[in-house]
């Protein structure tokens, strides 16, 4: 609980209940800076239950831990079939998730090439596939995702541009891909891709946005825009999609926004530069991830894999 002050830059306090027992209400005094210090304690004449989480409150609570792979990086959920991408082993690996915990699914780990370097895993509109991008082999990879939790066939498309990096998917199966292209300075892109018959193919080939470091990518719930970030120069840039799937950059001030100036000074340095948020606008979710690698490039036209 936070007592509101009547001046946005006013001091304030903040009261927190421990559920310690014997049970104590604690209470701070907020700073205008936002700083707290301590300043006294009241018991509740209660004990609590000693937890270090009150559920009613909607805290999060850990439930349970299960090792997914080498360096997981990505992960994915979708109707309680959890799918995690690990970076240092590449591979992708499947968990069934319930009210009880979660638990790796048997038969559910698949390896990757040993050089694919991936960046993120997402599941295709229904689920019934996930798609994978290999900044390594400069590959988009698909599989096949089984009623069991396992996975099945699976293809490859050569990426439009080199470092496919984030991605996210319409409604309709259009998938929007962004490009680092070797973080060569002004050079990020993004490209579309449609799902045919389960293949992907082609839209729009590397549009750019004359930014740098492009990473992570969100599309709007009625699927019109596509939003990116930009790691480099910090800045966001949106993509409109038409209803074939094409891109097109829309660069009007107000949708590329700066959002470097709010880092503190030792984060802008090189020695810390890389794909390291990505930042939802519509939720405003973050996430880590790592830079990107400069790879030769050896992917070639779509294909099949072996399992």
């Amino acid at each position: 609980m936070q007592q509101q002050p009547t001046n946005g830059a006013a001091p304030g306090a903040v009261y927190v209940q421990t559920n310690a027992a014997p049970n104590e209400v604690l209470a701070f005094h907020r700073a205008a800076s936002g700083s707290l210090e301590p300043k006294d304690s009241v018991a509740t004449g209660g004990d609590g239950d000693g937890s270090p989480h009150l559920q009613s409150q909607g805290s999060i609570e850990l439930r349970e831990r299960v090792h997914t792979g080498d360096t997981p990086r990505s992960v994915a959920e979708h109707e309680g079939l959890v799918v995690v991408l690990n970076a240092g082993e590449p591979g992708h690996a499947s968990f069934r998730l319930d009210s009880e915990g979660i638990a790796p699914v048997e038969g559910g780990r698949q390896a990757l090439e040993a050089d694919a370097d991936p960046a993120q895993v997402a599941f295709g509109p229904g689920g019934s596939m996930v798609a994978i991008t290999e900044r390594g082999t400069d590959s988009i990879v698909t599989y096949a995702v089984e009623d069991d939790g396992t996975f099945g066939s699976s293809s490859s498309v050569a990426s439009e541009g080199p470092t496919p990096y984030g991605f996210a998917f319409t409604s309709g199966g259009t998938l929007v891909v962004t490009e680092a292209f070797r973080a060569e300075k002004g050079a990020a892109a993004a490209s579309s891709y449609a799902l045919v018959d389960g293949l992907l193919q082609a839209r729009t080939s590397s549009v750019g946005n004359g930014r740098s470091e492009i990473c992570w990518a969100v599309v709007t719930p009625d699927d019109r825009f596509a939003f990116t970030t930009n790691f480099a120069d910090g800045a966001v840039s949106r993509f409109a999609i038409t209803s074939d799937g094409s891109l097109s950059p829309l660069r009007s001030p107000q949708t590329a926004r700066s959002l470097w100036r709010t880092r503190p000074p030792a984060s802008r340095s090189k020695a810390s530069r890389g794909c390291a948020t990505r930042i939802s606008p519509l939720t405003g979710i973050t996430s880590t991830r790592s830079t990107p690698t400069a790879a030769a490039s050896t992917a070639g036209p779509s294909r099949p894999r072996a399992r």
